[in-house]
């Protein structure tokens, strides 16, 4: 197979669906108005957990996917792949998650006042610089090539892949992908390993290699790019109430980033297109399942 596939966007999804249908054996070129170290993908604290997508069948299918190749790159230190245990607080008794599934294990904590339930598990964290950095060069040596372009609509084919994100409110005429402002706070590493969620975010504390990511903020709508003091001031409230140890953590830096969120995640094709976004905040959890498809799609003419 030799099709030429245009691939839209070079966030985690577009490179993840580049490399799997460079490994198809389709020529693909990959075109983005932001490059990979650009995109809402490089903000993500980018734990795997499935947030801010449906549907609950797809996603936890698609998720075990992901879940499981996220594992076996956590044996190559080059990916920037780290399982790390770690646990969800919730504020009641709650059942099982919906997409308890997709994880090989999971196991209920005793209540941690004020919170009166509470999971564990292994997850993956991705370091998103790194992980965008080593799938680049995976597309790259695969004969793929990625291209800054601004769009003004999809290019013609034979065949396209968009994964342009919120970029589909024009590209596809979808207004129905909107964003939701998710706001951050990088601190140092004070030798944290495990990473802790308050029932399904915006609170939480994702260690990484050499920093810890802070969250966080859930405002649908907000197109507002600029990291804002006050917000910043309540994660890390809310961060250190969390994890104590956290208190007096030197701040890195401050990120915001727009999740692309719809109320179902569009992965179809359509003719000579394929679309494949609105995946909220869950690009990172969902990709490799999302980029299986992708392919599968592709490889039907």
């Amino acid at each position: 197979m030799s099709d030429r596939v245009v691939v839209v966007g070079a966030g985690v999804l577009g490179l993840s669906c580049a490399l799997r249908l460079l490994e198809a054996g389709h020529r693909v070129d990959v075109l983005a108005r932001d490059l990979p170290l650009e995109t809402t993908s490089s903000v993500a604290a980018a734990v795997w957990y499935p947030y801010l997508a449906l549907p609950q069948d797809k996603v936890t299918s698609w998720g075990r996917t992901t879940y499981d190749k996220l594992t076996r790159l956590a044996a190559d230190e080059t990916t920037g792949v780290v399982m790390r245990r770690g646990t969800e607080l919730l504020h009641e008794p709650t059942p099982d998650p919906w997409w308890v599934e997709a994880v090989p294990a999971h196991d209920r904590v005793p209540p941690r006042p004020p919170y009166d339930d509470g999971w564990s598990f292994v997850a993956p964290v991705v370091e998103m610089p790194l992980y965008l950095g080593w799938l680049r060069a995976r597309v790259e040596e695969a004969g793929g090539t990625v291209t800054r372009l601004a769009m003004a609509h999809l290019p013609e084919g034979p065949l396209v892949v968009n994964c342009s994100g919120l970029g589909s409110r024009a590209l596809a005429g979808d207004l129905s992908v909107t964003p939701v402002r998710g706001q951050v706070v990088v601190v140092e590493q004070v030798g944290l390993e495990e990473w802790w969620l308050v029932e399904g975010g915006p609170t939480y504390v994702i260690p990484r290699s050499d920093d810890i990511v802070l969250g966080g903020t859930e405002e649908p709508g907000e197109w507002d790019r600029h990291p804002d003091p006050d917000l910043a001031g309540d994660i890390l409230r809310r961060a250190t109430a969390l994890v104590p140890a956290l208190a007096g953590a030197r701040v890195l830096r401050h990120r915001v980033g727009l999740r692309p969120a719809r109320p179902a995640i569009r992965l179809e094709r359509i003719g000579d297109v394929i679309h494949c976004y609105g995946h909220g905040g869950a690009g990172v959890t969902l990709s490799w399942g999302c980029a299986d498809e992708v392919a599968a799609l592709a490889s039907r003419g």
